[in-house]
């Protein structure tokens, strides 16, 4: 039914504005009226941009009837963080100190998605930040779980995991410094990938400095979606080339083996890491879903799994310390305050030395990881070794946030050792989405999808979903 394009995934939706079957301002409308219905519950868009986006609408249907060339997202409703530039408008990143700062054009992730005909429908909310599991400030509010409102949607793409659960866009754009896109996918019962260093690029252009050293390794740029299809589909567009991001790699996406069923290194449960007995159920279904269609699975510990955690910790945490905290502590609301507070004595304080040899052990974990990834290209573990969390969890303590640490170390390692990862659904539990975590080798991408088709053919798609009181 036309009435219900909200329902349709991206690549049905660009492929009826070819075709002509409906028109592009008819999908934005659709996905409009769907915001205006369910927005109010989630808190998911915190700025509407429902003037430009019918008018944008009636440009990309104008070019239809032309006979234009049309890009791949052509006409299609998507969402963007409101962490990224978006020329003329506020990238507020959640902190009402910077409701104000205008950005002067866009982000690479934002124009790319613009060339490729993408039309933009709302902004989405994140914590004061950026830097919290958990989706709420003092400039936008909270953001609530379309699952249950008392347990988190996830963050730092809380927003955008809620607006693509909920139905109000097939993509949404997110970011990913230490699960970002990955946890939210996870608890909103959604895919999300974050993409290897270098496969997307991304610059702000309202940034007074460039971001540290290890901000500009592990932080990325990726998108979310209901369906592995449309994951590719936003990566790709996501990639293109954009020269203000001297990291950006012009890889291919296949390689030309990435169909053919591969070793998979499990990892469903660890000593001494505390753990829900559902998570370690997923794992172990989504890897018997992996070997009936031949992959091989063995159960392994991959190199360095716990010290490349806490690695990620001593070398983010730490620059944060000195790079972010002044900046939080001046202009941050309490729950962002209590959070980086307690993140900062969870983690020990190093030295310029300290940080340099940390650095050096990066690489010797990034090569014995490369070394590992050539005999298993795909590692399966989970998301969080927790379901998702209750609201405020990161608001109880230092050993409150010591515990968040060690459920999530299966989201620090990536964003580490600059290594692609892919969040996947595989069913509900007590009425709370379930899910799995992937993760290949450098600019492996299109192997954790083709992955990920085999585990959403099993598990079916859980949304889009009416929010849940």
């Amino acid at each position: 039914m036309n009435d219900e394009i909200w329902r349709w995934n991206a690549l049905d939706i660009a492929r009826a504005i070819r075709t002509r079957a409906i028109s592009s301002r008819e999908a934005v409308k659709s996905c409009l009226e769907r915001l205006e219905a369910v927005n109010p519950r989630v808190n998911a868009v915190v700025d509407v941009l429902a003037e430009e986006a019918l008018k944008s609408a009636d440009e990309r249907d104008a070019a239809v009837k032309r006979g234009d060339e049309l890009a791949p997202l052509h006409g299609v409703p998507t969402t963007v963080k409101i962490n990224v530039d978006f020329a003329g408008r506020a990238n507020t990143n959640g902190v009402v100190a910077f409701k104000d700062a205008i950005a002067p054009d866009d982000a690479p992730a934002v124009s790319n998605w613009r060339k490729a005909g993408a039309i933009f429908i709302g902004r989405t909310n994140t914590p004061a930040f950026s830097w919290r599991w958990f989706t709420d400030n003092d400039l936008h509010g909270r953001t609530f779980s379309p699952w249950n409102r008392e347990v988190t949607p996830g963050g730092s793409s809380g927003g955008a995991a809620a607006a693509v659960a909920t139905g109000m866009g097939p993509l949404a754009h997110g970011s990913d410094i230490g699960g970002s896109i990955r946890y939210p996918a996870y608890a909103c019962g959604i895919m999300g990938i974050r993409p290897t260093l270098g496969r997307v690029p991304a610059f702000n252009p309202s940034s007074a400095e460039e971001r540290p050293v290890i901000a500009q390794l592990a932080s990325v740029q990726g998108p979310l979606a209901r369906s592995v299809a449309d994951l590719r589909l936003g990566l790709r567009t996501m990639a293109a080339r954009d020269v203000r991001d001297p990291w950006w790699v012009p890889a291919p996406h296949e390689n030309g083996n990435e169909r053919r069923p591969c070793k998979v290194a499990m990892l469903a449960e660890l000593p001494g890491v505390s753990r829900d007995p559902e998570v370690s159920d997923a794992v172990r279904c989504a890897a018997k879903w992996l070997e009936d269609v031949g992959f091989r699975v063995e159960e392994v510990t991959p190199p360095h799994w716990q010290a490349a955690a806490e690695l990620w910790a001593v070398l983010v945490l730490n620059e944060t310390r000195y790079a972010m905290m002044p900046s939080i502590e001046a202009h941050g609301d309490e729950a962002i305050k209590r959070a980086a507070r307690a993140m900062m004595e969870a983690t020990p304080s190093v030295d310029f030395e300290g940080f340099r040899a940390g650095m050096a052990r990066r690489s010797t974990f990034l090569r014995d990881w490369m070394l590992f990834l050539e005999k298993y290209p795909l590692v399966l573990t989970p998301t969080s070794w927790r379901k998702p969390l209750p609201i405020g969890a990161d608001q109880k303590g230092v050993e409150s946030m010591r515990q968040i640490f060690e459920a999530h170390t299966p989201l620090f390692v990536p964003p580490l050792l600059g290594l692609p990862g892919l969040s996947v659904p595989t069913g509900t539990i007590n009425g709370l989405p379930m899910g799995v975590h992937l993760i290949a080798g450098r600019y492996e991408e299109e192997r954790l999808l083709v992955a990920g088709e085999v585990i959403e053919a099993r598990c079916g798609r859980l949304t889009p979903i009416d929010p849940r009181e």
